[in-house]
């Protein structure tokens, strides 16, 4: 069935339409009218444009001209635009297509599909060997620069402290850490390493910390500004379709790994865990330019950085099923089953390379790593359940205290000197970090250090208990004869727990101001008791995972990384009460992660999808223009001169434009990128010849009548999406905001009885958002 109608219908049901028109010109169609296809049970309405139209099925339909990309830069983006998700998958299912049709009639054809196919799971291999390599050498470099700060090895100053004395025969069980090749530098200076000497050693230690972090800030600030912070609330932006140019880049990789090394061995309070994520997105990202399909393609490419997602948690936690199910939960816009697959198989060879290399020389994929080998009571839920709520509360706290303190340096001059306060952090976290053995230390070893249970030879100060007759722990055959659990804590233990409380309060306060992805606090509920450290690491390990619950708001993939941190398929259930009541708390305080509330604060224009939209407003309540603004910039199908567009292209600052019959129909044929409409018109002036200022601009495929002596015309109906999103202008902003998440769109046109209205973009959305929030709606203003 074949019919012609005169009223403006937008498509419908694009997708399944399997026909492409043939268009010549006609004069008795002066008119737009549109063709009512029915194939199929589906009907497709598409505009003719001042055509006639011959339809034919065929094979290899292409929705949008603009898949023909014969002009070089046609079809990309510039800096800080949103990619068209729906172009994208049309070009990349063309594409498949088109090497489908091909393999069936050569053989060369044929191994080309096969390795088209095959390039995905290259991909992930090279992207699971470079993260775990990386990974492997950042945590071997931070584990012995943090070492450098208090001494160096005589056999070979490449060597940490732990990897220096292994091979002495002059170690004990009590003092472990102490070997005559390990040399403080007041060893190393004076010759003694006890008394007022202690002051040399600590004014190193400040001054090993300043080197270190002066050196982080210059070269980021130097070759890289976008190597600072941890990344994830980028990547989570440009996961949702945003383009943030040179984020992804070769220096930011390069500038990233070295400087997240300075900046945890300075002992500033931060983790590298997010870093890590940053850090396998921008090898993905480089990756990429070597295979064509992802190279070319945006939308595919953020499958691929999903993936890295994946990676760079796993080779943080160790934790690979941990890093899918994070990637999944709380940084991906879109996952197709696919990229499940493929992010899975990542994260393996990602573990499995960073075992190999084996940084911590424990054959384990963390430093902190835990096991728990006593079963867990029913009574035992209450406590967990309140360290929950703690955690949730201490969640909630830490988002809004780091937000006040970040929004301080935006907004003065604080946030001009960045090099001043980053030294002046660092300088008061040595200086005050120092004389505690616990906030000495770093993070990782921190926590490994609470989280291990107490054996019969452990020299620890948490292990310092007493026999019954007295002796201390350091005695064997004491300890032998009583057992670790029949005896008191001694007074070791008593100084560990002082010592502990002032590291909670210093963490507390430094963490703000330096956001480290990973919260390291002390378990309040420690007390001095039998077995105490094996009770006290099981609820300081609960309480970690509440407050990273509570600041980070994921549930899933927390508890799945925190399984296979420790082995503990039996505490399961008590993690899910724990992180669950953290959220719930947090959540009750706060809608917001960190990741939002930052995102939030640069303004970068980010459609949540856990937000839900239930306010009562239409398309006209948000689309533009308003009735106090200037009409619609739009472009006509014929009868524009190349000087015209020119000037209307110098004149706005939009990012594209909606084509229309006339200016006195504004009957809608098609909606152009003004970035494609740039480059074709500089590409006609330069190419084809005859062009000039007053040739005509059409975006048909067909010549209207013109004089003999006027110059060509430029013919840019390739580059024009015939099949935009279009609305009504009562159409319920809830079914906008779904349809702008849902299908990733950039902007969406507004008529009414088939003339062009208005439009919407996805800035105006979080704008109204915002103002429906009570926000400044001006925020949502990235630069």
């Amino acid at each position: 069935m074949v019919t012609h109608t005169r009223n403006w219908c937008s498509a419908f049901n694009p997708s399944k339409c399997t026909h492409t028109a043939v268009r010549t010109c006609n004069a008795a169609h002066k008119y737009a009218e549109f063709l009512l296809v029915s194939h199929e049970s589906v009907l497709c309405f598409v505009p003719l444009g001042g055509c006639k139209a011959d339809w034919r099925p065929s094979n290899s339909p292409k929705l949008i001209d603009l898949l023909d990309d014969t002009v070089p830069g046609i079809g990309t983006y510039e800096d800080f635009n949103t990619i068209d998700w729906v172009r994208e998958k049309s070009k990349d299912r063309d594409r498949h297509r088109e090497i489908t049709n091909k393999s069936k009639h050569s053989t060369v054809a044929l191994l080309f599909s096969i390795s088209d196919a095959f390039s995905g799971w290259l991909l992930m291999l090279l992207i699971g060997l470079m993260s775990g390599a990386l990974a492997g050498g950042i945590d071997i470099a931070a584990h012995w620069m943090t070492d450098l700060k208090e001494g160096v090895c005589l056999n070979g100053f490449w060597f940490n402290h732990e990897h220096c004395c292994w091979a002495s025969n002059e170690t004990t069980f009590q003092e472990r850490d102490k070997c005559p090749q390990w040399k403080t530098w007041a060893e190393l200076m004076v010759g003694v390493s006890e008394g007022s000497v202690n002051v040399l050693n600590h004014f190193m230690y400040v001054s090993w910390a300043l080197l270190f972090a002066f050196l982080a800030v210059i070269l980021v600030r130097a070759f890289a500004p976008y190597a600072c912070g941890s990344g994830i609330p980028e990547i989570k932006t440009i996961l949702s379709g945003f383009i943030i140019r040179g984020y992804l880049g070769k220096w930011t990789l390069i500038i990233k790994t070295i400087t997240l090394v300075l900046a945890v061995s300075s002992g500033l309070s931060l983790g590298k865990e997010g870093p890590l994520v940053h850090v396998a997105c921008c090898c993905a990202n480089i990756l990429c330019h070597f295979f064509t399909k992802y190279r070319r393609n945006e939308a595919k490419r953020r499958e691929v950085l999903s993936a890295a997602s994946a990676v760079g948690v796993s080779v943080a936690f160790g934790a690979p099923i941990g890093g899918v199910l994070f990637s999944l939960e709380e940084v991906s816009y879109y996952f197709p089953l696919k990229t499940l697959w493929r992010s899975f198989f990542a994260a393996l060879v990602a573990a499995f390379t960073l075992r190999s290399i084996n940084p911590f020389g424990n054959s384990r994929l963390v430093l902190f790593y835990v096991e728990f080998h006593t079963p867990w009571h029913l009574l035992e839920l209450i406590p967990f359940v309140l360290l929950g709520i703690f955690g949730g509360l201490w969640g909630a706290f830490f988002i809004h205290a780091n937000i006040a303190w970040c929004r301080l340096r935006k907004n003065t001059r604080l946030g001009h000197y960045p090099v001043i306060e980053v030294l002046v952090v660092t300088l008061l976290t040595a200086l005050l970090a120092f004389p505690i053995e616990y906030t000495r230390m770093s993070s990782s070893e921190l926590i490994s250090e609470l989280f291990n249970d107490c054996g019969l030879l452990d020299s620890s100060k948490l292990c310092g208990y007493t026999s019954n007759s007295g002796s201390t722990s350091g005695s064997v055959n004491a300890t032998a004869a009583n057992g670790l659990g029949a005896r008191l804590a001694g007074p070791g233990l008593y100084t560990a727990m002082w010592q502990l409380a002032l590291a909670l309060v210093f963490k507390m306060l430094i963490t703000v101001a330096t956001f480290g992805i990973k919260v390291t606090d002390l378990d309040v509920f420690l007390k001095a008791k039998q077995n105490i450290r094996a009770q006290a690491s099981k609820h300081f390990f609960f309480f970690l995972i509440s407050t990273l619950g509570g600041v980070t708001r994921m549930t899933v993939s927390l508890v799945v990384i925190m399984f296979e941190l420790t082995g503990g398929l039996e505490y399961i259930v008590p993690l899910m009460a724990a992180t669950m009541t953290s959220k719930w708390v947090a959540d009750a305080l706060s809608r917001e992660s960190i990741y939002e509330a930052h995102i939030r604060l640069n303004g970068y224009p980010f459609l949540e999808a856990k937000e839900e939209f239930r306010h009562k407003t239409l398309a006209t309540d948000v689309m533009r223009p308003r009735q106090s603004d200037p009409p619609l910039s739009v472009l006509t199908q014929s009868g524009m001169s190349v000087e015209e567009v020119e000037r209307l292209i110098a004149d706005t600052t939009y990012s594209g434009f909606p084509v229309v019959i006339s200016q006195q129909s504004q009957r809608l044929v098609g909606f152009v990128l003004r970035r494609d409409l740039v480059i074709s018109l500089e590409n006609a002036r330069r190419h084809q010849e005859g062009v000039v200022s007053v040739s005509a601009v059409l975006f048909t495929e067909c010549d209207p009548p013109a004089s003999p002596s006027a110059p060509p015309a430029v013919k840019l109906h390739n580059i024009l999406d015939l099949s935009p999103f279009t609305v009504t202008v009562h159409t319920p902003m809830e079914i906008v905001v779904d349809i702008f998440r849902k299908l990733g769109l950039r902007q969406c046109l507004v008529i009414q009885n088939g003339r062009l209205l208005g439009i919407i973009t996805k800035k105006d959305i979080l704008k109204h958002m915002a103002q429906m929030a009570n926000r400044d709606p001006e925020s949502i203003l990235f630069n």
